[in-house]
């Protein structure tokens, strides 16, 4: 029976409505009107390549189960999605493209456009009526209302946001003119009734389904809705049917079918065979040590999806483990890719290139080209520049974070246009590329791809109550998660931490978490609420059993019973304990009312005692590590060695450099302090850090020298001294030492610390910090003694501090805790769900009182506190033409316009500035000539003159290539 018959059993006046009710207008589906049905069967014939082609087994097994058996999943999951815009069989859609009112009034549905323009100025268009029809229509069906509960939110929540119950009802002004009434309610059923029987459903009832799901599912199939919908709407691929006659399921299927190999969607593993006993030595050319082999014994162990918590010292391979493990996991638990986090960009792009290589050395076919890095300053990184040759840059793509404002075919341009259907040509042809789906590259959609590599922040984003939420989560569902550094997250940023986790738990996602070390509170933290999420429950208790050594690791899940199980294992370090030498050299600090030339002379007298130090400890050659806690100490520094070691033997890195001089500068440093990099007899080098050394900067120095931090932190840093065997170090630098700098400390009285690493990391652990540090010229057996010395600082015990820092210790203390109390604080108003919300059965408000923006700037400042350090792009004036240059000096156009072989260095030229000129940055324009360009025209343009310098605000600022940002003056 064709779809023309299938209408007509309802009478010739459902067939002619059918025949006129829209769904996408002209304008918008390629030079033809697009009918409703046409849309929702393209979109059901989307779901079911998805579901054959895309979705990870683990999801079609839990589809299976809430539809109530094996089978049963696939037919919902197409029915569910194709579902999502029976609401535009209302007025409240019909009306909106005047050409296509004209023919549904012709067919007898009608409105009062009197009484609807009177309900004007409330958002309710055809997604919250979708929503209504979902609940009168099924429920009049016989659903058991616990099903329509679930299933009416993800159709109104189908544009990005989860309205209430309340918010769902039409307004009251309308009278059920925006709802449609009379002749509409029988055309309305008919639309699910015929939609169904052509989808294979015998009646309504036959589609119910079996069981309520987590929500955590409900919020993965949302998104997987969405993205059926978004793929269905792009008129390249779907342009519009105008006539009963030709559509059909059939005809929707050969559609989609074409699009799917035109996108060059695919997903990851699908059914990935069990790594054997000899997979380590095949992935990465060598054999476990016991540490590693530990970590994939514990992945087999496992007897459900859990979480892993692998603590061991930097160096031990943590990440090659972690990467095998997850092929383990994947196998085991049916996932079909994986989400690698990493801290920061910085440390994003090498491990996009080792997780490039390891599925590589799979050898399941392409999958090293399926990986996306994701983070926003990726087109700066040359394997991905070089993998997604001419994909990026085109107007209109979207950015790396999904932040695009520009979107192309199929927006919804009635009342809706942020939602980014479609996505604009690069003007590459999808059979010259090797890369990953240019799909995935749109606004919102990197973590769809089923391998991805990127920031933290990715993940946290997933747990914002933001728009379009449903895409972070179906993207990270059906993957197993590793993050490595989760140490690196603070108190504020651990809320959104616990919070995904949470959502991962009851999504039943393994993850896996990697430290050098965590406090013993935040690893019982971490794993109650992933537990909590898997027994979606408020909260869980969890008493973790101790470990019993180091490297360690720690697994968590729950049965099939709801029970919990615990894992906890230790094996021996690849390298024995050393000795390392902690000395530490006092400085005066500055104190509160000090004039700044007094700040200057006491900054220059710490530089000139480590530019001596470092004169005597390098006289006969080697290298060292200089990390100090911020810029302004880095760049004084630098400086001061300048004159003495001069540039060459002198690098410097830290955040406020440009990206393309930061990517340069860091692949150098890696280089230079890499494993592989002879070294000349005599030769010195110092490499100048801020925190930026700290994490995942893979470096061999033979000395370090470095402000005071946190334990965990400053033990991080230790990680980068001697840290490759084998490397031939000046006969003084055999011993691994460590100087400890930024703080004064003098007898019979607490220490002072300099001011930044304070407003960074608080007093309290720092005093706690330099009361654990052994007595100048001690040494710590490391990484041995990893553990006990961050559960000392981190821990309650007072007689830590000497008796005569006590004092000021409880007061610091007090301090801390009321600061980290006010700060989770503030993080619960971005997050995901509220406290008391977690055990709801439904997704209906979960955006209620939604706070946060979708560009990558908003929701970095909700996950990090407030950051909202602005960037700006560099751009240099000829002082006689007035035309502009690219900051390394190529010409533009008198209006900055920008050819496409520049847009690269244009960009490549943006810094982020200090926060305290956040208000003076945003208050800056992009040039004339960037409107209209989908990134620049958002960007903020710095002109600097001829010398590379500017006003900014009340401030003299300055571009140096070799020292970065700098603020020469902050007045007049």
């Amino acid at each position: 029976m064709g779809l023309r018959e299938r209408c007509e059993r309802f009478g010739e006046g459902v067939l002619g409505a059918l025949g006129a009710l829209w769904g996408k207008s002209r304008e918008r589906a390629g030079g033809r009107t697009s009918l409703l049905m046409c849309h929702l069967l393209d979109t059901a014939a989307v779901a079911e390549i998805l579901w054959d082609r895309f979705l990870a087994p683990a999801t079609r097994s839990a589809l299976d189960e809430l539809a109530g058996g094996a089978g049963r999943g696939r037919s919902f999951f197409v029915w569910l999605c194709g579902l999502h815009d029976v609401g535009k069989a209302t007025p409240a859609h019909q009306r909106l493209w005047p050409e296509g009112a004209e023919v549904v009034r012709a067919v007898g549905l009608t409105w009062s456009e009197g009484l609807v323009a009177g309900a004007r100025g409330v958002a309710w268009r055809h997604d919250k009526a979708g929503g209504v029809l979902v609940r009168e229509v099924l429920g009049a069906a016989g659903w058991d209302v616990r099903h329509t509960d679930w299933v009416w939110p993800l159709v109104a929540g189908h544009h990005g946001a989860f309205p209430t119950l309340g918010n769902l009802q039409e307004p009251r002004k309308a009278r059920g003119h925006l709802r449609g009434r009379e002749a509409w309610r029988e055309v309305q059923t008919a639309v699910f009734e015929v939609f169904s029987e052509e989808l294979g459903f015998v009646g309504l009832s036959e589609a119910e389904p079996a069981e309520v799901p987590p929500r955590a599912l409900q919020l993965h199939l949302s998104g997987l809705m969405v993205m059926a919908d978004w793929i269905a709407s792009d008129e390249r691929h779907f342009p519009g049917l105008d006539d009963l006659d030709s559509i059909g399921l059939e005809v929707s299927r050969v559609r989609a079918a074409d699009a799917w190999e035109a996108l060059r969607l695919r997903g990851g593993w699908q059914r990935l065979a069990l790594p054997g006993p000899g997979a380590f030595e095949e992935r990465f050319g060598c054999a476990p040590r016991p540490s590693q082999r530990q970590v994939v014994e514990v992945a087999h162990r496992m007897a459900a999806p859990g979480i892993m918590v692998v603590e061991a010292p930097m160096g031990e391979g943590k990440t090659e483990a972690a990467q095998l493990a997850a092929e383990v996991l994947a196998a085991r638990f049916g996932a079909d890719g994986v989400f690698v986090g990493m801290p920061s960009q910085a440390t994003s792009d090498p491990m996009f290139s080792r997780t490039r290589r390891w599925l590589s050395a799979i050898g399941a076919g392409d999958l090293a080209s399926r990986v996306v890095l994701l983070h926003g300053k990726r087109e700066f990184t040359t394997e991905w520049k070089e993998l997604t040759e001419g994909t990026e840059g085109a107007e209109g793509t979207g950015g790396a974070d999904g932040m695009s404002g520009d979107v192309w075919g199929g927006v919804d341009e009635y009342g809706l246009g942020d939602d980014p259907f479609g996505m604009e040509p690069s003007g590459c042809g999808a059979a010259e590329r090797q890369g990953p789906s240019e799909w995935f590259l749109g606004a919102k959609r990197g973590l769809l791809a089923p391998f991805v590599v990127g920031t933290v922040d990715q993940l946290l984003y997933a747990a914002t109550r933001t728009r379009h939420v449903m895409l972070r989560a179906a993207g990270l569902a059906g993957k197993v998660v590793v993050l490595d550094e989760v140490h690196a997250c603070d108190v504020y940023m651990s809320q959104f931490l616990k919070e995904a986790l949470y959502w991962l738990g009851e999504a039943r996602v393994p993850v896996v978490l990697l430290s050098a070390t965590l406090p013993p509170a935040q690893r019982e933290s971490l794993v109650a609420a992933y537990l909590a999420g898997a027994a979606s429950r408020e909260e869980f208790a969890v008493r973790l059993p101790a470990a019993p050594g180091y490297p360690n690791v720690t697994a968590a899940w729950l049965d099939t019973g709801g029970e919990p199980g615990f894992l906890t294992v230790a094996a021996s370090a690849w390298r024995p304990d050393r000795d390392v030498r902690v000395e530490t050299v006092v400085e005066e600090v500055p104190r509160p009312g000090m004039s700044r030339e007094e700040r200057t002379r006491l900054q220059r007298g710490a530089d000139a005692t480590v530019a001596e130090l470092l004169e005597r400890e390098l006289a006969d050659g080697g290298t060292a590590l200089v990390i100090r806690n911020s810029v302004g100490r880095a760049q004084s520094l630098y400086e001061e060695l300048r004159g003495r070691f001069g540039a060459r033997s002198l690098r410097l890195l830290h955040a406020r450099f440009t990206v393309a001089d930061r990517a340069d500068l860091t692949a150098e440093c890696l280089r230079l302090l890499g494993p592989d990099t002879p070294r000349s007899p005599g030769e010195r080098l110092v490499v100048v850090a801020t925190q930026l050394a700290e994490q995942s900067f893979d470096v061999d120095a033979d000395l370090l020298i470095t402000d005071l931090a946190p334990m965990d932190l400053l033990l991080q840093r230790m990680g980068r001294l001697h840290r490759h065997q084998g490397t031939c170090r000046p006969g003084r630098l055999g011993e691994p030492r460590v100087f400890i700098t930024g703080f004064d400390q003098r007898e019979g009285r607490e220490p002072a610390f300099i001011g930044a690493s304070e407003f960074i990391y608080g007093r309290h652990l720092l005093l706690r910090t330099a009361a654990a540090l052994p007595p100048s010229g001690g040494t710590w057996p490391l990484p041995g003694q990893v553990p006990a010395l961050v559960e000392a600082v981190y821990g309650a015990d007072p007689e830590l501090l000497p008796e005569e820092w006590r004092a000021a210790g409880e007061e610091a203390r007090g301090e801390q805790e009321e600061s980290d109390r006010a700060r989770a604080d503030r993080a619960r108003d971005f997050l995901l769900a509220s406290y008391g919300e977690h055990e709801r059965p439904t997704l209906a408000g979960l955006h209620f009182a939604a706070s946060t923006g979708s560009r990558e700037r908003e929701l970095r400042a909700a996950v990090r506190d407030g950051d909202e350090s602005a960037e700006v792009v560099l751009v240099v004036r000829d002082e006689e033409g007035g035309s502009y240059r690219t900051l390394v000096g190529r010409a533009l156009s008198v209006n900055g316009d920008v050819a496409p072989e520049l847009l690269s260095e244009v960009l490549g030229a943006t810094v982020r500035l200090p926060a305290s000129f956040t208000p003076d940055a945003l208050a800056l324009s992009p040039l004339p000539g960037w409107h209209g360009h989908a990134w620049l025209s958002r960007s903020h343009a710095l002109v600097l003159d001829a010398s590379h310098r500017a006003r900014l605000g009340e401030a003299r600022v300055r571009y140096d290539r070799t020292l970065g940002f700098l603020v020469e003056s902050a007045e007049g």
